[in-house]
């Protein structure tokens, strides 16, 4: 299972992109609230419905973490009470990571991107504690991926997809949505 964490303020965008992408490449993928209410509202005032609350993860059946950008949804999943323990897990069970915009920021205060290449919106390079910053827009090295912001959700998607399912279901995508 793929769970892609909504606080409120997240990045319409780079969450809804990245989750329709992961569907059409057959992944079990879900939103998911950090409160107890499963719609959550995002930036631009579009509210989701998620598909559960974090109270509902199964965190031994998770494959990967999905933190979309958003300055007040990356600073609400940031202070998020579960965070750690959610990111020590998927640490700790070599699970992957991937972070988009202002998101890379949470996982790189928690040093889980020391020595790795990875990329973020620019003005937050200096939360990813250890990492070699890289200009593209999105960067995979081991279980971490990271993007640069919304502009860059196409490549951040497909490099999920490429990780999970390969090339050529990159190409398929990349055919049907006339990419």
């Amino acid at each position: 299972m793929i769970y892609i964490l909504l606080a409120e303020g997240f990045e319409e965008t780079e969450a809804l992109v990245t989750f329709d992408m992961l569907k059409r490449a057959n992944l079990s993928v879900q939103l998911v609230s950090i409160t107890e209410d499963k719609t959550v509202k995002g930036s631009h005032g579009i509210s989701i419905n998620c598909d559960i609350t974090e109270k509902e993860m199964v965190l031994e059946e998770m494959e990967m973490l999905v933190l979309p950008g958003g300055k007040q949804g990356v600073d609400n999943l940031d202070e998020f009470i579960r965070i750690d323990d959610i990111i020590n897990y998927t640490r700790d069970k070599n699970r992957y990571f991937a972070a988009i915009c202002a998101a890379p920021s949470i996982i790189g205060k928690r040093s889980v991107l020391e020595g790795k290449k990875a990329t973020c919106y620019p003005g937050f390079e200096k939360y990813l504690l250890g990492a070699k910053i890289v200009a593209k827009k999105a960067v995979v090295d081991g279980k971490a991926i990271t993007a640069n912001g919304a502009g860059s959700v196409f490549e951040f998607s497909f490099a999920i997809i490429e990780e999970l399912c390969g090339k050529d279901a990159v190409k398929k995508i990349k055919n049907d949505i006339r990419f």
